[in-house]
């Protein structure tokens, strides 16, 4: 009789870790979809934030080029630190075609390129929000699948840990940080 309760609680005890480490992978993957639908807005904008800046710096080719070349880039990674890599060039790309707009005033004032550096601070500003939640989803889920007992049922079951959603500097983290009529 001791021996059937002593399994019994051996099950129950692998079923609550089996079901937090599936909350805590189910989390992770429902912060990366944020972080998705946020790089995916970024891209967006981007075509129309090259379009904008087209119309008045027809000198600057090279970098509306390059700047779309950057979000097609990004746009084909699908790896967690690849994509981080990809995005953090894309992001640096786009606060050159911003900064651009400090040698054109017709540019910078113009309505349409205003509305769309607006745009992109908010969006940034989600995906920073995201990427925090991303990867404090991760941190918590990859301390499960390494912490004694939860550990052992995250290898019998093949929970794996997770890579981090960064950049690789604390700066670029935050690019392109940008207000209204200024980049920073």
């Amino acid at each position: 009789m001791i021996w059937i309760t002593i399994g019994l609680a051996f099950v129950a005890v692998i079923v609550v870790l089996y079901n937090r480490l599936v909350r805590a992978r189910n989390r992770v993957d429902t912060a990366w979809s944020d972080i998705d639908v946020q790089l995916q807005r970024r891209h967006d904008l981007v075509p129309r934030l090259v379009s904008a800046v087209d119309a008045y710096a027809q000198y600057e080719k090279a970098t509306l080029e390059a700047v779309a070349e950057l979000r097609a880039e990004a746009m084909r990674q699908t790896g967690v630190r690849a994509r981080g890599k990809a995005e953090e060039e894309l992001g640096k790309g786009v606060h050159k075609l911003i900064a651009l707009a400090e040698s054109y005033p017709d540019l910078k004032a113009n309505e349409n390129f205003l509305k769309l550096q607006g745009e992109l601070v908010e969006t940034e500003n989600y995906l920073q929000f995201a990427r925090r939640y991303y990867n404090g989803s991760v941190r918590e889920y990859n301390t499960m699948t390494e912490s004694v007992p939860s550990n052992i049922i995250a290898g019998i079951f093949s929970f794996g840990a997770r890579s981090f959603f960064q950049k690789s500097s604390d700066d670029a983290a935050n690019v392109p940080l940008v207000k209204f009529g200024s980049v920073e």
